[in-house]
């Protein structure tokens, strides 16, 4: 029997982008993905993390992801909804909620649950795809972003992450192994960071431990699709049925040429190997549109005055302009103004400016690029590591990364009490 599902991951609802709500760009993919859902009627839909972008959502975000379930549920009654959190997530919180999702046949899996006696609670991570007519056509391995406080120490096979990751594994598909019938398939969802992924600059960093990627062969052959969540750029790694679906709408300028879609997949198993896995892309629309200028000063009041002109009423709607400019002085006071004025009028939204000095020669001085962006912690860290006249250390770096997850992960424990 076949299974039908749609992939994807990285909603990221609720993300302020410089200042600007993406509510709008938001509504407008979830209303074309129920769209989606109610031509090609899937039997399940995976959001594989980073469903919010922030551990304690705002309201309106909330409200997003239960107005799009209650739709969803309305037009594919037979559908079912899985999701696991993601390291913006709030594990806990997503699974509070388990008694509302369970009405419009959702399942949110936030955390790894052991049992009292240690071992690994595995029912909550392995469920079962039902077709039209309640048959079980799949199980979904779910694997939520694994934090190494909630995976490590809980017997011999868990004294760190490296081997902890390894036991969950193993253990969840020896399971799903048991369980599966030859006309049923098997899916693993994800959310992490593979060897060999491409990221972009809005993720933050994953590390569990100290092992900053994971590997390929911790994936048995007998997984029919890996759908993962993490790396915004939709992209296989390694083999075509390990796939990161990637964001429905850019999260920052370097996700300007991105193609956002949809996996749509289908598998089955009955099928010669040739057969047995199908997958298409389905392309989102992307309703605003991002521009990066730079150059030098006279360059980039040339690009900006040869943009598309036309008024967007609707400020949520404007187009967003990242501005690099590059220079051998400092700026002018009212530089920020002659760019607003060289823009086609009431289109645009300048959201970042940035300048990049030259040296004497007119070379880019990689050194001397500021940025007016708020510094993440790890840049602030870095700059500071630096200032202090040491020199870069990847260890130092990887250790206090394991100390931001771990405040992190404090902090949820705190709103989830």
């Amino acid at each position: 029997m076949a299974v039908r599902f749609f992939h994807t991951s990285d909603w990221h609802l609720g993300q302020f982008f410089h200042n600007h709500d993406r509510d709008y760009e938001h509504t407008q993919f979830l209303t074309w993905l129920l769209e989606q859902i109610k031509q090609k009627q899937p039997h399940a839909l995976l959001i594989a993390g980073d469903i919010f972008d922030v551990i304690n959502p705002a309201s309106s975000a909330q409200k997003q992801l239960y107005q799009f379930l209650t739709d969803a549920h309305a037009i594919a009654p037979h559908m079912q909804t899985l999701m696991i959190a993601g390291n913006h997530d709030s594990g806990y919180r997503v699974e509070q909620v388990e008694p509302l999702l369970e009405k419009y046949n959702a399942k949110a899996v936030g955390v790894i649950a052991w049992n009292e006696d240690k071992t690994l609670n595995i029912e909550r991570l392995l469920q079962p795809i039902y077709n039209e007519d309640k048959n079980i056509v799949a199980w979904c391995l779910t694997l939520p972003f694994l934090r190494s406080a909630e995976i490590t120490g809980f017997n011999d096979q868990t004294t760190n992450s490296q081997n902890a990751i390894a036991y969950l594994h193993q253990k969840l598909i020896a399971e799903a192994k048991s369980r599966k019938q030859p006309d049923q398939a098997l899916i693993l969802m994800s959310h992490a960071h593979l060897q060999g992924g491409e990221t972009s600059d809005s993720e933050r960093p994953i590390i569990i431990g100290n092992e900053e990627a994971l590997s390929t062969s911790l994936y048995d052959d007998v997984i029919d699709y890996v759908a993962l969540g993490h790396l915004h750029k939709p992209q296989k790694v390694g083999q075509p049925h390990i796939r990161y679906s990637g964001s429905p709408i850019p999260l920052s300028f370097s996700e300007i040429r991105y193609k956002h879609q949809v996996v749509e997949v289908e598998i089955n198993p009955n099928s010669s190997d040739e057969n047995r896995f199908k997958f298409q892309a389905l392309e989102i629309p992307r309703s605003v549109q991002l521009h990066k200028i730079s150059g030098e000063l006279q360059h980039v009041f040339e690009q900006l005055k040869a943009l598309p002109s036309g008024e967007i009423e609707a400020i949520n709607q404007r187009e967003y302009v990242d501005i690099e400019y590059h220079t051998q002085t400092p700026p002018q006071p009212n530089l920020r103004q002659q760019f607003e004025d060289a823009l086609p009028p009431h289109r645009y939204r300048l959201v970042r400016i940035s300048r990049k000095y030259l040296n004497q020669q007119g070379d880019h001085d990689p050194q001397n690029k500021i940025s007016l962006e708020p510094p993440t912690p790890e840049k602030l860290f870095q700059q500071i590591w630096e200032k202090q006249g040491y020199h870069s250390d990847d260890a130092v770096f990887k250790d206090f990364l394991s100390l931001v997850d771990e405040a992190q992960k404090s902090l949820e424990d705190d709103l989830s009490a």
